[in-house]
């Protein structure tokens, strides 16, 4: 059984949402991204959005709950995947960044999955 995590910044799945995060920021902010500030922006909240998401279902009361969260920082990790492929296309980032980006991202969701799956299963209905 999983010891349950006291903060979001104990989750693995958390702290690795925040260093692709990281990754994600240096890239959009090259100058070559300046010719493109919508997909600019939308990698970047995309991003973000993964990272809060983790955050705010942590703070939720039930499992259930959380689990919500977490689909929709799945879908936000897919996005991004997306999305880097468009920059590719777009030549605002390497075939390297991209499948680094990508692959990052692609982990993160199958962690959410794992997660989404075990609170399913749980399924507290106070989880603190």
């Amino acid at each position: 059984m999983l010891k349950p995590a006291k903060c979001v910044e104990e989750l693995a799945v958390f702290q690795k949402a925040v260093i692709a995060s990281a990754e994600v920021s240096a890239i959009i902010l090259r100058s070559d991204w300046r010719r493109d500030p919508r997909l600019r922006d939308q990698i970047g909240s995309a991003s973000e959005r993964v990272v809060s998401a983790i955050s705010e279902g942590f703070e939720q009361s039930t499992d259930r709950h959380f689990a919500q969260y977490l689909y929709r920082a799945k879908g936000s990790s897919r996005e991004i995947r997306s999305q880097m492929l468009i920059a590719l296309q777009r030549h605002l980032v390497t075939e390297a960044e991209g499948a680094s980006v990508s692959d990052r991202y692609e982990e993160i969701s199958k962690m959410l999955t794992g997660l989404i799956r075990h609170l399913e299963r749980e399924d507290r209905k106070h989880r603190r």
